[in-house]
């Protein structure tokens, strides 16, 4: 009698923990906290802009020349943006999954829903939607110039205020910043909760903390629209 013989092999280790719920929120925690980082230190230098052409023109090229000469031109801004565009896909493909995984364990849908739970599901979800959108408008539109009809190469401050001072320039701005923030304050907790930081102790200081980061960065980076509608920058 031969023995049966095992050919199918086990999964790794990281395998079984993407496919788990638990590893899909724990990347999209991770990777929401590295853009959540990044945010921070875009909205300050955005903020720049209120220092004058010349300020903020040379703060953009200072992006790309961070690390010379050990890094050559523009090495480490690519370096970041990989590293941004790794943090988006994974955040998005976490998320996506996660939402068709909770669909079908529950097809059938609740008599009542629970409107507080419900609410947060709907504002991550269409806000994340809305940003994702928003993404590939604010790089088609000052990073390629490819909607921008005014934009100019190597000039900045002069490419942002081209762009709010069109009124579908500071809408499109205005609304993905609110969605961000709503995004912030809810995706804050949550990856806090997920990397095990809650606690009864904690969840005060979390809570609050996590309405600052919103409104600093809502109101951070609506500043600078604002800024060109008010004439204060031009």
């Amino acid at each position: 009698m031969a023995l049966a013989t095992r050919t199918d092999r086990r999964p790794s280790r990281a395998r079984t923990l993407w496919d788990s719920s638990v590893g899909k929120k724990t990347v999209m925690a991770v990777s929401g906290l590295i853009m959540l980082l990044y945010l921070v230190v875009h909205m300050i230098g955005n903020l720049k802009i209120y220092f004058g052409a010349g300020e903020f023109n040379h703060y953009a090229h200072w992006l790309r020349t961070v690390g010379e000469p050990f890094m050559h031109y523009e090495w480490t801004l690519w370096l970041v943006r990989i590293v941004l565009v790794v943090a988006v896909v994974a955040h998005a493909t976490s998320a996506y999954q996660l939402s068709r995984r909770d669909l079908r364990a529950r097809p059938v849908k609740y008599a009542h829903r629970r409107g507080r739970s419900s609410y947060a599901t709907r504002t991550m979800r269409w806000g994340g939607v809305i940003l994702g959108l928003f993404i590939v408008w604010h790089l088609l539109d000052l990073t390629t110039g490819t909607v921008h009809p005014g934009f100019q190469e190597g000039h900045p401050y002069q490419n942002v205020v081209g762009t709010f001072s069109t009124w579908y320039g500071d809408l499109i701005y205005i609304v993905a910043m609110l969605a961000l923030g709503l995004h912030v304050r809810h995706g804050f907790w949550s990856a806090a909760q997920t990397l095990g930081a809650g606690s009864r102790t904690r969840d005060r200081a979390l809570k609050a903390t996590a309405n600052i980061l919103a409104l600093l960065l809502t109101a951070g980076f609506i500043a600078v629209p604002v800024g060109v509608m008010t004439g204060v920058v031009s």
